[in-house]
């Protein structure tokens, strides 16, 4: 690779895992921020990167100035979901996760950038419901999210196959790691306070990655010419259920594991009662029966392909992970 990279989604979660690997590697990083943090005049602390550039995704233009000197861009910046519900929500996917990758991949096109690695998500794919699927499930997803993804794949895959950029598509399934968001956040912070339900084994299987592996596979990706123009599902290689993580916690939190579970039909019970709150204030309740299908439900994906062609292997399990997990979400607890 190039001295110089662009990482859009630098300040995100996988974002400063990547930039933390690129820099063990010596590489320059530029990192595209949507505003600019206070005192550094446009530059973070060198261990996160070496200068930024403002731009807010799907709301401005992208700055020509971006691309300047780049040679590879890892795109990770993107909407995943809102906790609160927003009417203009699906149009702000389709800015955000669309229309500025394309933005980026002309911009990248016209400053001569010779790779581009984009993060995208399993659920560019359609649900596998129990099947544990690789990258030949080519159905498409039926929520907004996912279509919005899988369309911005096209962009990619497009603007590789119209000139001589090298493209590569990274699709993860759920990230662990220390310092992880969203839903294995307050999964975590309620296993903290004692307030996670025991929960029953169902028999589902879910994929998930840590964050380490999945920037290791990303710079594979931006340097092996096999992953031109290529799709990869990304995992840690196993299969969890609920169950398992939810006992993994446990002991991660010095907890016992308590001898009695939360039936099924209670899990859905309290999904649906979320789902009334929903209606009645406007607000989304911590447990719907989206939730609730996730928790029991399967998510399960194969990742041979990058394996076998790129010669990626993971070195991160869940359980392993765990302590550090643990840590850091006690450290925010002190800190906040």
């Amino acid at each position: 690779m190039g001295s110089l990279v662009l990482v859009t989604g630098a300040t995100g979660f996988i974002g400063r895992h990547l930039c933390q690997r690129l820099r063990s590697r010596g590489m320059r990083i530029r990192a595209m921020l949507r505003s600019m943090p206070e005192g550094h005049g446009g530059a973070e602390p060198a261990s996160c990167w070496d200068e930024a550039v403002q731009c807010c995704l799907g709301e401005e233009p992208v700055p020509a100035a971006a691309m300047a000197g780049i040679e590879t861009v890892f795109h990770l910046a993107g909407i995943a979901h809102s906790f609160e519900p927003a009417k203009n929500l699906e149009q702000v996917y389709w800015a955000v996760n669309l229309e500025a990758t394309g933005e980026l991949l002309e911009k990248a096109r016209a400053a001569g950038v010779r790779r581009f690695v984009y993060f995208s998500s399993v659920r560019a794919m359609a649900d596998p419901g129990e099947r544990c699927v690789d990258e030949s499930w080519e159905y498409l997803p039926t929520d907004i999210y996912g279509l919005s993804k899988r369309r911005a794949e096209e962009r990619v895959l497009a603007a590789g196959a119209a000139g001589a950029m090298h493209v590569c598509i990274l699709r993860p399934p759920l990230v662990y790691g220390p310092g992880v968001k969203g839903n294995l956040q307050r999964m975590l912070r309620a296993h903290a306070a004692g307030r996670f339900p025991p929960l029953p084994e169902t028999g589902n299987r879910r994929s998930l990655v840590h964050v380490d592996d999945l920037a290791q596979a990303a710079i594979m990706a931006a340097e092996n010419e096999a992953a031109r123009g290529k799709i990869y599902i990304v995992t840690d290689g196993r299969y969890y259920s609920t169950r398992e993580m939810y006992m993994a916690m446990c002991e991660a939190f010095g907890r016992r594991i308590p001898r009695w579970t939360l039936p099924v039909w209670a899990l859905r019970g309290l999904g649906l009662a979320g789902d009334a709150l929903v209606t009645v204030s406007g607000r989304r309740f911590p447990v719907d029966s989206e939730s609730v299908a996730r928790l029991l439900g399967s998510a399960c994906y194969r990742s041979e392909k990058i394996q076998r062609e790129l010669g990626y292997r993971p070195e991160k399990d869940f359980a392993g992970a765990l302590p550090e997990m643990v840590a850091a979400c006690r450290d925010l607890a002190r800190n906040a």
